[in-house]
């Protein structure tokens, strides 16, 4: 599945969103002016590789430079491949203006920061003796997903759905869209570990964040900013007559 847009309105310019899809692309474009050699010595210095953490006398014998963590950061701004940026920056996009409206600019900031945070330790407590550096902003990005669905199970996500040669599009309740995406990943992660086989692919960074998420967002909502939200009282929510009007978004 594919998504196109959602139907809830933003309130407010995402700057922060902006901000960091500009920040991925920057670097994006540095690292596409590399060599391999010097490509891989990034993804390893500036991604996470689990077991330099947890084996720093190992991480010392290979030539790792010491650190206080900031891969932990680095991490989550550096992508592999043009699917790779475009589709974790494509759902940062689509889901995560409506995230910026509720926690204010700077506040989506650190909370997506947290969510890119909890997803690699989950990462890690899965994949401790791992030597493969992890990238990419998808555990971020997931955090951004699993807040929405707490605060808009009821928008409605435009979605693509390739059949054959056949596209087809299909106004898909959000909770359903993300709720399967969860359990792909899930699903995705235990295969992964039962088979005992090397992947591409940080599923458990995906669960991680979409998790941290769901509970971090109840701390980062700010009164009063969350017009479009779901309201339990009414099981609804106020979108003026608009709520499957996919035109008024950008």
């Amino acid at each position: 599945m594919i998504p196109i847009r959602d139907n809830v309105p933003r309130l407010t310019p995402p700057i922060s969103v902006v901000g960091i899809i500009l920040l991925n692309v920057l670097a994006f474009i540095y690292i596409k002016s590399l060599d391999p050699r010097s490509l891989v010595q990034l993804f390893h210095t500036f991604g996470v590789v689990p077991v330099r953490f947890f084996e720093p006398e190992w991480a010392a014998w290979a030539g790792y430079p010491q650190t206080l963590g900031w891969p932990l950061m680095t991490y989550m701004f550096l992508h592999g491949g043009w699917l790779h940026i475009i589709f974790n920056m494509w759902m940062l996009w689509i889901f995560g203006d409506n995230i910026e409206d509720v926690t204010g600019h700077f506040g989506f900031v650190i909370f997506y920061l947290l969510c890119g945070l909890a997803a690699i330790g989950l990462h890690m407590v899965f994949e401790q003796t791992s030597p493969t550096p992890v990238i990419g902003a998808s555990g971020a990005v997931a955090g951004v997903m699993g807040a929405y669905i707490v605060l808009y199970p009821h928008g409605r996500v435009l979605t693509l759905i390739p059949i054959i040669v056949i596209p087809l599009f299909l106004r898909v309740p959000s909770y359903l869209f993300l709720g399967i995406w969860f359990l792909s990943q899930v699903t995705s992660g235990i295969l992964s570990k039962s088979m005992q086989a090397a992947h591409e692919v940080a599923w458990w960074a995906h669960v991680g964040g979409f998790v941290a998420g769901i509970l971090l967002i109840t701390w980062f909502r700010k009164r009063g900013a969350c017009r479009y939200c779901y309201n339990p009282a009414t099981k609804d929510y106020d979108l003026e007559g608009q709520s499957d009007n996919f035109s008024n978004r950008s």
